[in-house]
């Protein structure tokens, strides 16, 4: 997907292939569920979370994927090895499929995020 120029994470959801739709979906409210404290905003053309106006989780729908950007150092590093087999970028988690999302992992890994404040990379 190209980035999104939707004014909200509802036209966000709208544009995306319908493929993803329920998965993207259940991923918002996954988000939308753990992040306490959190602002739900739409930024660089996606669906972002943030704390004290510094986004801290992002997902989106790319091209060949779907992507979860976690954007904390510490967390990463605090789950280093359940993220070892995943396929991942610098900062972000990539699904190929949609059904092959592991949202118990990603839930786990929002509330690493909510427990406490480390450096957003």
């Amino acid at each position: 997907m190209v980035q999104s120029q939707a004014e909200d994470v509802d036209g966000y959801l709208a544009e995306v292939p319908e493929e993803r739709r329920e998965a993207l979906t259940r991923l918002r409210e996954l988000c939308r569920g753990e992040l306490q404290g959190f602002t739900e905003v739409m930024a660089y053309g996606m669906p972002a979370y943030e704390r004290d106006g510094i986004g801290e989780i992002a997902f989106a729908s790319q091209k060949q994927y779907i992507s979860f950007y976690l954007l904390r150092n510490d967390v990463r590093e605090a789950f280093a090895e359940r993220l070892a087999g995943q396929d991942m970028g610098k900062g972000c988690l990539r699904f190929r499929k949609p059904e092959k999302i592991d949202f118990r992992l990603l839930r786990d890994l929002l509330r690493a995020t909510v427990a406490g404040a480390g450096k957003v990379c």
